[in-house]
């Protein structure tokens, strides 16, 4: 696998890898990275357009090249923020675990590895592949919207630290009604989708035509 690794630097002691499709990115995704990096005083978080996810077997990725540029473009202005290549050139199914292990690998003890998801995924985290190494590599974040049910929440992440000695947190951000699926949508039905996602993402989804045939 090519390396596709932004230096960070040796003052970076926190480092954050936000996942996800970016079919395509939206303000949502920003404002929940930006909302950690500060809670968290993360030092950089690392955008991860996901290659081919186990949890979707029929996922699209066909727009693999788009979805990446879209995530650079709607990162750039942010200094905290970098995109990696790491999970989307990579041959086959793509898990968490393997980045981690991979980022681990690169920067060793000395940087602090976050991995933000969301809410519901900490119920279903000792599902994904080799869970116990997963919790004791890195500190999990799971974002919530204001509405969240966070009792059940708080139980497992409770349960996790007790039975795994796990790093587990959660962390409410504003509610954004946003999501990929709904500009798809929108941008197949000729609807605006301004101000959902970055003026720069919304010029490239019109310039290449994005979305029209799904």
């Amino acid at each position: 696998m090519r390396d596709f690794i932004t230096p960070i630097g040796t003052d970076c002691k926190k480092l954050a890898i936000m996942g996800g499709t970016f079919n395509p990115i939206h303000y949502g995704h920003l404002v929940t990275a930006e909302a950690v990096r500060y809670q968290f005083h993360i030092n950089k978080v690392l955008f991860m357009p996901t290659g081919h996810p186990p949890h979707k077997p029929f996922f699209d990725i066909s727009h693999t090249e788009h979805r990446y540029l879209m995530t650079v473009l709607a990162t750039v202005t942010n200094p905290y923020f970098d995109v990696s290549r790491i999970e989307i050139d990579r041959e086959g199914i793509t898990y968490t675990i393997d980045t981690i292990r991979y980022l681990k690998k690169i920067y060793g003890n000395d940087v602090e590895l976050f991995f933000i998801t969301g809410a519901d995924a900490i119920h279903e985290i000792l599902n994904w592949k080799d869970p116990e190494e997963l919790l004791r590599l890195c500190t999990f974040v799971g974002v919530t919207r204001p509405e969240y049910h966070k009792k059940d929440l708080l139980m497992k992440i409770e349960e996790l630290r007790q039975q795994y000695g796990s790093k587990v947190h959660f962390l409410e951000v504003p509610s954004l009604a946003i999501s990929s699926s709904d500009i798809r949508k929108r941008v197949k039905e000729n609807r605006p989708i301004k101000y959902l996602v970055p003026e720069s993402v919304e010029n490239y989804i019109l310039k290449f035509g994005l979305y029209k045939d799904i």
